[in-house]
């Protein structure tokens, strides 16, 4: 078995870790995540330290060894802080709204597309130019932040659409007169 390259993940205090064959279920004060592993990699748990161990150097096995870590220590994560991701907003009449569980955005089409937050998961709409997708799993926090985003993309030309928060759209220049 191999640790080469990969540092162990501190457990923070109030999370709890537990191991159940190929099963990882973590819990803490936010709620708990569960997800299973594959079964060549082994983890070991240590005095508040959790280490991944893989069982040869072939390239399958580094790559599940990096890919599960991570994948533990964003469960870690988002049991203890959680995960967020903020949408901006531009373009004229461009906006989002909250109503109810839905968000409302209308986005220069000739109907608002509603959004339902899946389970789980809690959209915030603090200003009608700003939507915050909030959730203690993170592959389901960028998956509903994509899926808002994909309702209408910035566009190169004069960057109206949706964009993640701080995303660079490369401006492309226009036609020129001859």
């Amino acid at each position: 078995m191999s640790r080469i390259g990969l540092k162990p993940l501190e457990i923070p205090e109030g999370v709890e870790v537990k191991l159940d064959g190929n099963t990882v279920t973590v819990k803490g004060p936010k709620g708990e995540l569960t997800s299973n592993i594959h079964p060549d990699m082994k983890v070991v748990i240590d005095d508040n330290v959790l280490t991944v161990e893989r069982p040869s150097e072939h390239k399958e096995h580094r790559a599940l060894h990096g890919t599960t870590r991570t994948l533990i220590a964003n469960m870690v994560n988002g049991v203890h802080s959680g995960f967020e991701k903020a949408l901006e907003i531009n373009g004229v009449g461009y906006r989002a709204q909250k109503q109810g569980d839905k968000v409302v955005v209308n986005a220069g089409y000739s109907h608002p597309v509603e959004v339902e937050p899946v389970e789980g998961i809690e959209v915030e709409v603090p200003q009608n130019t700003r939507v915050v997708v909030k959730g203690i799993d993170k592959e389901l926090v960028g998956a509903v932040a994509a899926k808002i985003r994909a309702i209408r993309p910035p566009e190169p030309y004069k960057g109206k659409g949706i964009r993640y928060e701080g995303e660079y759209v490369r401006q492309k220049e226009g036609k020129t007169a001859k």
